[in-house]
């Protein structure tokens, strides 16, 4: 395929940004979107042109971090998939493909495509754990009875990667789908119920302190969502924080 990228392209966070033009041919509709980057930088260091900045680690889903907008859609056009899992497929010859970085106040532009996450990093560090006692007399968790129902649920919440694409697609930039799984993991399940209280309190004050919208109940985030985050988590978090404040 021959295609035609639009590419967002940024020094810094200070510096002022702007799309720029690259054609790229003999792509492959086997190739993932983040091979085909590769394919491209591989021809920008060739002739001498700083390659294009993108986030990437595991390559496999797992990790969250190649986050990338594109033809306006977080992720891609493909559906349970995060930008290292799509296929060129999803695209045709002669393609037009616009790629930018996930903009939020909350995730600033480091270079070009990379923003910087570690909003959700401090999120986590103000509740998104369990205190253990890890003396040695530590009780085995799976000696408690939890039902099957609730260890599903808060697995299906504890599935979400942190990549920030509820935040991109989201008209408000909330990050209320990527905070209410982490509330909610632990939420459901004896181990989480101790901190339950200062967990959510935390958590959300955490949010609005980061400068993260709030939901705008348009329900973008969990159609864009690589893990398929439900927003039944979100109503799950609101409960948990009312309780919370009536109960201080």
């Amino acid at each position: 395929m021959k295609l035609t990228l639009k590419i967002w392209r940024q020094k810094s966070s200070i510096d002022k940004g702007s799309l720029e033009t690259y054609p790229i041919s003999d792509v492959s509709e086997h190739m993932s979107f983040l091979e085909m980057l590769d394919v491209l930088n591989e021809e920008l260091i060739e002739k001498g042109i700083d390659p294009v900045a993108f986030d990437h680690d595991c390559r496999e889903g797992i990790c969250g971090m190649c986050s990338l907008y594109i033809n306006g859609e977080a992720h891609g056009p493909d559906r349970r998939v995060t930008t290292c899992q799509l296929h060129m497929r999803k695209f045709k010859d002669g393609d037009t493909i616009f790629i930018e970085p996930f903009r939020a106040n909350a995730f600033p532009v480091i270079k070009d495509l990379v923003v910087d996450r570690s909003s959700f990093d401090r999120i986590q560090q103000a509740g998104g754990y369990i205190s253990v006692n890890t003396s040695g007399n530590t009780q085995d968790a799976n000696s408690i009875p939890i039902p099957k129902e609730d260890a599903d649920t808060a697995f299906d919440a504890a599935t979400c990667i942190g990549c920030g694409a509820c935040v991109a697609s989201c008209k408000n930039s909330s990050a209320m789908l990527f905070v209410s799984a982490k509330v909610s993991q632990f939420s459901l399940l004896p181990q989480g119920k101790v901190e339950a209280k200062d967990r959510v309190l935390n958590m959300v004050n955490k949010m609005d302190e980061e400068g993260f919208g709030n939901c705008t109940n348009t329900g973008a985030c969990e159609v864009e969502c690589p893990k398929g985050i439900s927003l039944d988590n979100i109503s799950r978090m609101n409960r948990e924080f009312l309780s919370a404040n009536l109960n201080k």
